[in-house]
């Protein structure tokens, strides 16, 4: 297993200390840096080229939204992972459309906060069950699902559809290719190809994006 190097970013030095204990007991897990606010979370990324930032969102000079964007536009290789105490919409949204690959939060089991790491790591996403609910009931006020693309987006394929569905069902890689009856090579190759379309990085977008055009309906 490839080792995951860890920067964790919050203005609360016992938060980080809590992190960075349960994650280096993980093998494979190294924290390589830390970070109490934005600013300095740039600084350390720089210097260190971590896999996978922790995030929280709300911290003195920078916060974590802007942290976020900045990194997933200078460094688009790194994932970030929010890790914070704030479930509300105005907080979730901005840090998912900044580029989170996950939101989870503090109250989280640390086996979960954990298993995030190594999911955002892989490429996939990791969202807090409450998190996520909040994301479906987001949806289902604000927008209007409609049978036609979004001028904004480029048509997907049947299978790109069936896909697309499935994520908003919130299934792993493997549980798709189960659905499907397809090699998870073949579900990634898809992933791969509707972020290409739509240019997004990520799981995450590929979901917001679609909710914002009212073209997936959560189950």
């Amino acid at each position: 297993m490839a080792e995951i190097r860890v920067l964790l970013v919050d203005d609360d030095p016992l938060v980080r200390s809590a992190l960075a204990h349960f994650l280096t007991r993980e093998e494979g897990t190294t924290v390589v840096a830390e970070a109490g606010d934005g600013r300095d979370a740039l600084d350390q990324v720089g210097r260190h080229r971590p896999d996978v930032v922790l995030m929280d969102v709300r911290m003195p000079r920078m916060d974590g939204i802007d942290a976020t964007a900045q990194i997933a536009q200078r460094w688009p290789d790194v994932r970030v992972l929010a890790v914070t105490t704030f479930d509300t919409v105005d907080t979730v949204l901005p840090m998912l459309h900044a580029g989170a690959s996950g939101y989870l939060l503090k109250d989280s089991p640390a086996e979960e906060i954990v298993a995030g790491v190594r999911r955002v790591h892989e490429g996939t996403t990791s969202l807090s069950p409450r998190i996520a609910a909040l994301l479906v009931e987001h949806v289902r006020e604000r927008e209007r699902p409609t049978s036609a693309a979004s001028p904004d987006l480029e048509p997907l394929t049947d299978r790109e559809g069936d896909i697309l569905r499935c994520l908003a069902r919130g299934m792993s890689n493997a549980e798709i290719a189960a659905e499907l009856i397809v090699s998870e090579g073949t579900v990634k190759a898809y992933l791969g190809r509707i972020m290409t379309k739509w240019g997004v990085r990520d799981r995450v977008q590929i979901i917001v994006a679609a909710a914002r055009a009212g073209l997936i309906a959560f189950t």
